[in-house]
């Protein structure tokens, strides 16, 4: 991690080495064992989706944002911040998971972000599907205890169980509130739309704990009115962000697993993002990216920028907590 006398490794030079050439780490950062093995904030991956209800792929998802992440720049102007030079962000590779055995996926996952946020880094997860929200909440739990959580996605995941299965790519925050790793008290989801399984999966959510912005209250409110709700809601606490990226409307995200009409743009995805910089973002993931079904990668465009703005939080957190 960086000091005092250690200024950060940042990006390519891209004068140099056109974007085009080289490996694809996220935002051409070094790979964390050119940093030493330690980052303030680690990108990681993490190729499994055998917790999908419908369309697969989300498991080459985590290298489809790292591809489209070779455009972003080091100068995010809408945080005025350089967030690779404020503190050290690397590639962390991925998390190998059985992709037969969902439960000893759960717990490679697990393993792997209790070994990660040990060395005292932040993560920035790519999925992958969103059965890995349930291990990383485990780790980040802790560490700070139970975590506030945002949750951008077009569904709920809050059902009880798929096919007798508990851990699916829609279970992991009604799985996280029964493990009491969750602060009930400052959840909530953002973006929901589409149709459900009946009222009882919306007075079962509320009984969890978790408010909800639904992407028309986007629409109607603004991004702006919607980040200060959501900022009052979280406070000071420690706060985890999981991003499913059908949040976003389909014509903004085809390339998903489940994709749902009326859902947010990405410039309001970001507009959010960009309200909740004072927030204490303590770690995030995006994921649901299945390339397959993307078009010019619009969806892993998408989601290399939403993984830049959260990234650009904590690295902007990081260096005002140093001074």
């Amino acid at each position: 991690m960086t000091t005092a006398s250690h200024e950060p490794v940042g990006p390519v030079d891209s004068s140099r080495i056109p974007r085009y050439a080289g490996p694809a780490t996220f935002a051409r950062l070094p790979r964390l064992d050119e940093v030493g093995g330690r980052a303030d904030v680690a990108v990681v991956g993490v190729p499994f989706d055998s917790g999908v209800s419908y369309r697969p792929g989300a498991r080459f998802g985590g290298n489809a944002i790292r591809e489209a992440s070779r455009l972003l720049r080091p100068y995010n102007p809408a945080q005025d911040a350089s967030p690779f030079a404020l503190a050290q962000v690397a590639d962390a590779g991925d998390i190998a998971a059985n992709p037969f055995n969902i439960n000893e996926a759960v717990e490679t996952v697990e393993a792997a972000a209790d070994d990660i946020l040990g060395t005292g880094a932040r993560m920035m997860t790519l999925g992958g599907d969103h059965t890995i929200a349930l291990p990383l909440l485990r780790s980040v739990a802790k560490k700070h205890g139970p975590v506030a959580l945002l949750h951008f996605d077009a569904h709920l995941d809050t059902w009880d169980t798929y096919f007798g299965a508990e851990y699916t790519h829609g279970t992991p925050f009604r799985r996280a509130v029964e493990e009491g790793i969750l602060d009930t008290s400052a959840l909530s989801h953002v973006g929901t739309r589409g149709p459900l399984y009946g009222k009882k999966d919306l007075t079962d959510d509320e009984k969890m704990g978790f408010g909800i912005v639904t992407s028309a209250d986007i629409y109607r409110r603004g991004a702006d009115e919607v980040a200060d709700q959501l900022r009052q809601r979280i406070g000071d606490r420690p706060l985890y962000i999981s991003i499913d990226i059908d949040c976003l409307d389909p014509a903004h995200a085809p390339g998903t697993g489940t994709p749902e009409a009326g859902g947010m743009t990405s410039r309001e995805l970001l507009e959010i993002l960009r309200g909740l910089a004072s927030c204490n973002l303590v770690s995030a993931d995006v994921v649901e990216v299945a390339p397959a079904y993307d078009h010019a990668e619009i969806t892993a465009v998408a989601a290399s920028h939403t993984a830049y703005e959260l990234t650009t939080i904590m690295s902007r957190q990081i260096a005002d907590a140093r001074g």
